[in-house]
């Protein structure tokens, strides 16, 4: 038996976003929508992001951890409903299984994008490493 929302109240959904690209939008202080598409893994109905720990992004998250998700183009156009979500940073032991989901999804895609994303970042002065990275987990809200 399937226990839905309603049955139990505590109940985080899983989630789903099919694709390769989804659109996380968050939110400002004025409660302004900024989405952003991001690369994303998915594990047992959860969803993993990564994403400088100085962006913008990960400023307004951990001021307001609430967020949509919709699958989207990798221009950020939403290709399917907006599901509400509740995001949270993870410790740094956790990094090395999310690379690992990130680097069996995207293959070839991130060997030839990600140096190109790392020099720029760097020539912005924002370092792509373990330490200057914020690791999400993406939950139904």
């Amino acid at each position: 038996m399937t226990l839905t929302r309603e049955e139990a109240p505590g109940l985080r959904q899983p989630l789903h976003v099919p694709g390769k690209y989804m659109s996380l939008t968050t939110y400002r202080r004025d409660g302004t929508p900024v989405p952003t598409a991001v690369w994303f893994a998915e594990d047992d109905g959860r969803l993993y992001v990564l994403t400088p720990a100085e962006s913008y992004k990960a400023k307004r998250l951990r001021r307001n951890p609430a967020a949509t998700v919709v699958p989207s183009t990798a221009r950020g156009k939403p290709t399917g409903e907006a599901i509400p979500a509740h995001v949270a940073f993870l410790p740094q032991e956790e990094f090395a299984r999310v690379d690992r989901l990130l680097a069996e999804k995207y293959r070839i895609r991130r060997r030839l994008i990600m140096p190109v994303y790392a020099f720029v970042m760097k020539l912005r002065g924002m370092p792509v490493d373990a330490h200057g990275a914020a690791y999400l987990e993406i939950t139904s809200a």
